[in-house]
C-alpha cells in the first residue's frame, strides 16, 4: 500500500512539474504605420522611424496548446514630423512589455509548434534628445521632450523549433499598437492628431528550455 501512495505521489509531481519555461532573447526591426496632424488646409506626417528592435521573453507552457509570455521589446525609433518633403525628428526609442498568450496548433511533444499571439500590457515613447530648434512647423505640432506611457496590445503568430533538448529557435511577427502619443508629438491648439500607432516588428530568437 505505501509502495502504490508512493508511486502515485511520484506521478502527480511529475505531471505538476511537467510544463517547460523558457528564457530567450530575440533581435528584428521595428516597422511603423504612422499618423497624421491635420491643421486649417495642411496635414502633417506624424510618427516613429523605423529602426532595429531587441528583446527578451520569459515564457511558461501552460497547457499543451496554450502558453504564456512575459516580452520585453526595445526599439531605437526616433519620433518625427514631415511635411513638404523635410523631415525632423528627435533623438527617442521605446519600451514595450506585455504578457502574451500563445495559442499553438501542435503540443509540445513536437519540434515544430506554429502558434499564434495576442498580449497586452504598456509602451513607453522615452526621448533622449534634445527637442528640436527651431521647432519644424509650430503652428501645427511641437517634437516635445516628454516621455509618454501608453496602453499596448500586441497580435500576431511565429513558429518555434526546438533545435536540441533544450535549446529553441523561434520567428516572431508582432504587431504592437497604441493610440497617438499626442504629449510628445503634441498638435498645436485647434489642430486633430489621427492615427493608431502600429509597430510591426518581425523577430529572430534563441531560447533555452528547463
Amino acid at each position: 500500500m505505501g509502495f502504490r501512495c508512493a508511486a502515485a505521489l511520484l506521478l502527480v509531481s511529475r505531471c505538476c512539474w511537467a510544463q517547460d519555461f523558457e528564457l530567450g532573447g530575440t533581435i528584428g526591426y521595428g516597422f511603423y504605420r504612422d499618423g497624421s496632424i491635420y491643421g486649417p488646409g495642411i496635414d502633417v506626417k506624424a510618427g516613429i522611424l523605423n529602426r532595429f528592435a531587441v528583446g527578451v521573453v520569459v515564457g511558461e507552457d501552460l497547457y499543451d496548446y496554450v502558453s504564456g509570455e512575459i516580452r520585453y521589446l526595445y526599439q531605437d525609433g526616433h519620433p518625427f514630423l514631415k511635411y513638404d518633403g523635410v523631415r525632423t525628428d528627435i533623438q527617442g526609442q521605446s519600451h514595450a512589455l506585455t504578457y502574451d498568450l500563445l495559442f499553438h496548433f501542435k503540443d509540445r511533444s513536437h519540434k515544430f509548434r506554429p502558434f499564434l499571439a495576442a498580449g497586452m500590457g504598456t509602451k513607453g515613447y522615452v526621448i533622449a534628445g534634445p527637442a528640436p530648434y527651431p521647432q519644424p512647423i509650430p503652428n501645427v505640432a511641437t517634437l516635445t521632450t516628454t516621455d509618454q506611457w501608453k496602453f499596448a496590445t500586441a497580435v500576431g503568430g511565429g513558429v518555434k523549433y526546438r533545435l536540441q533538448e533544450h535549446v529553441m529557435m523561434r520567428v516572431d511577427f508582432l504587431d504592437y499598437l497604441t493610440t497617438f502619443p499626442k504629449q510628445q508629438i503634441m498638435p498645436a491648439p485647434n489642430d486633430t492628431a489621427r492615427g493608431i500607432f502600429e509597430q510591426f516588428t518581425p523577430l529572430f530568437g534563441v531560447s533555452y528550455s528547463f
